[in-house]
């Protein structure tokens, strides 16, 4: 059996796009030498991959060739302005933005559970350890954050109680001066200076019966 014809469309999955690239950069190096050598022709080929790498073949210095292939257009009737040129980049450009777009709205739509049917069974499997991936790391941060909240909660907590239980001291001392002080153990001067002043043995001894 021979090969079966395959699509020829932007392959989705990273890891199969980068083996496919490789094996055909290395297929479209190898032809153009073969031209090169067979039929004795000038030739330069320059391939930028998606990550910015470059791969380049010339039998000749490729800079010579692009200038000759530069004085080649400017002299036919046809050639595109330097405005021209610009459009078609721009315009490849743009479609290859709006790839990008299309596949990250895929992603997203994958990774809310929607348009599920075209994936693979291996592709359903990467995109579900993607998402067990990422429901870890939420987990975690979501720990951290109740255990800073609660941290902050008990010394709120603590302030509160801490002020209470000084109120309520202060309280009980200053029920207890003017219960005193209602039943003439003290002078007013005392409650306001807060000094001891004299008083008589029949008031010291009413005071410790008290």
């Amino acid at each position: 059996m021979g090969r079966g014809k395959i699509e020829i469309k932007r392959i989705e999955n990273t890891t199969n796009r980068q083996v496919t690239f490789c094996k055909r950069r290395n297929g479209l190096l190898k032809k153009a030498y073969e031209l090169s050598v067979l039929c004795d022709a000038e030739v330069a080929l320059i391939v930028f991959s998606t990550r910015g790498r470059l791969y380049e073949y010339s039998n000749n210095n490729i800079r010579s060739t692009i200038e000759r292939y530069k004085k080649a257009c400017s002299g036919t009737s046809n050639t595109n302005t330097v405005t021209e040129i610009n459009a078609q980049y721009y315009q490849q450009e743009s479609a290859k933005l709006r790839q990008q777009i299309q596949m990250l709205q895929n992603s997203s739509r994958h990774l809310m559970g929607d348009s599920l049917s075209s994936l693979t069974v291996k592709e359903l499997k990467q995109l579900e350890n993607r998402l067990e991936r990422g429901i870890t790391r939420i987990r975690s941060k979501k720990e951290v954050e109740l255990e800073n909240e609660s941290v902050c909660l008990r010394a709120k907590i603590a302030e509160i109680e801490r002020v209470e239980e000084a109120n309520m001291v202060t309280g009980e001392e200053l029920n207890a001066i003017q219960a005193l002080a209602s039943r003439n153990f003290f002078t007013p001067n005392v409650i306001e200076r807060g000094t001891p002043t004299p008083y008589s043995h029949h008031d010291k001894k009413i005071l410790h019966l008290g």
